[in-house]
């Protein structure tokens, strides 16, 4: 279970910890290369899944990243039947909080995209834990939708590791044949509605922020909502 931070003088104890990226953790955030290798643009809108750790912030950054037409938090690895927040939380259903990412490849490629989740997101090198959360289902994961974004992200992993861009090995899984279930509502767009949750302020927000900071050319300041594609279908 997801551990709730209390406000005041907690919270501001533990601001400075929101300005450090897990992806260069206890340095200066700094924007990992971009991959050797990536997919060629295709026609119209494709699907990416991404796992790095408690969904929110997943979600915030892609909803700021221009060229991604929704970001949807959900549950991948495991059965229909255990996709709910309560039955992922136990750690033994094979889910990880994940994010589905619909873009535009006109816009962004799916090689930006798996820069911005190895940059700014998390930090790859944890096994099965991110910040306070910890457990399989905060694993870092990539799951691939087909055998081109499979090749992709192997490539970009090993790239990575080939350069010791991390101070330690990757840790990220790529997982293939995982279908994605949806979240809870009251899950999605969490952090855009929750802005001032301990939690957020010093989890997610610096994300965001790197995000801003390190990719301005895919940055957009107003994040696309789960609740603004509904409330146009």
């Amino acid at each position: 279970m997801r551990p709730t931070l209390k406000s005041g003088l907690f919270a501001t104890a533990f601001a400075a910890l929101a300005a450090t990226s897990f992806a260069h953790a206890s340095s200066e955030p700094v924007a990992i290369p971009p991959p050797a290798q990536d997919l060629p643009a295709a026609s119209g809108p494709q699907t990416a899944v991404f796992a790095g750790g408690c969904f929110w912030g997943v979600q915030a950054v892609f909803q700021h990243t221009d060229g991604v037409i929704n970001a949807v938090s959900g549950y991948a690895g495991g059965a229909k039947e255990t996709a709910t927040y309560d039955r992922t939380t136990a750690g033994d259903t094979g889910h990880a909080e994940s994010v589905r990412v619909t873009y535009d490849p006109n816009k962004i490629s799916y090689g930006k995209l798996m820069q911005i989740y190895f940059s700014v997101i998390h930090d790859p090198t944890e096994l099965n834990r991110q910040g306070p959360d910890v457990g399989t289902q905060y694993r870092s994961t990539i799951f691939v939708q087909n055998d081109a974004q499979k090749k992709t992200a192997e490539a970009y992993i090993a790239q990575l590791n080939a350069a010791k861009v991390f101070k330690k090995p990757i840790a990220t899984t790529i997982e293939t044949g995982k279908p994605f279930y949806s979240a809870e509502n009251y899950h999605q767009d969490y952090a855009t509605l929750n802005p001032h949750k301990p939690y957020i302020v010093i989890n997610d927000a610096p994300k965001v922020g790197n995000l801003e900071k390190f990719f301005p050319a895919n940055f957009r300041a107003k994040p696309v909502l789960v609740r603004d594609a509904k409330a146009t279908n």
